[in-house]
């Protein structure tokens, strides 16, 4: 029976992903440019279909919030030791937050581009320590990776 409810859930979260795939198409060819933007808006459906847009992520926000925490409730029944080790991974995951932070510098661009993008100093170094954050995280991807390949060539 669970492997059906799973089975089930994962159909209905594709099937969210899909309509919201194709809005956000429907959403981004309409906002082309101008002067389509105002045909849109005056037939009103811009606005429906960036709210409907909205609202199926939101679903899918929350539903993939809700079976995480179900997941991990199970996971922390089942293994009392898991705790350690996921208080350890949300450690690791502060600790690249904080590096990222303090690697940015948040005047990487031109005070020309920040003012004419009304961008402040500190949301440049927010976006400066985002990206710092995906290039920590892809490192570490791509070292696990190559660690996991490589030991399993080892244990052959």
């Amino acid at each position: 029976m669970k492997e059906k409810t799973d089975k089930l859930i994962t159909l209905l979260g594709l099937g969210i992903a899909v309509v919201c795939t194709v809005l956000a198409i429907v959403f981004a060819m309409n906002n082309g440019g101008v002067k389509e933007l105002a045909a849109v808006q005056a037939n009103g459906l811009f606005d429906a279909v960036y709210w409907i847009l909205i609202c199926f992520v939101a679903v899918a926000i929350a539903a993939i919030v809700f079976f995480l925490v179900v997941r991990l409730a199970g996971k922390f029944k089942e293994e009392p030791g898991y705790i350690k080790k996921f208080l350890i991974l949300v450690a690791i995951v502060v600790a690249v937050v904080v590096v990222s932070y303090l690697l940015s510098k948040g005047n990487d661009v031109t005070p020309a581009l920040m003012e004419k993008n009304n961008i402040s100093e500190s949301t440049s170094k927010l976006i400066g320590a985002a990206c710092w954050m995906v290039y920590i995280l892809v490192i570490g991807a791509a070292a696990s990776i190559l660690y996991t390949e490589v030991a399993k060539l080892f244990k052959k």
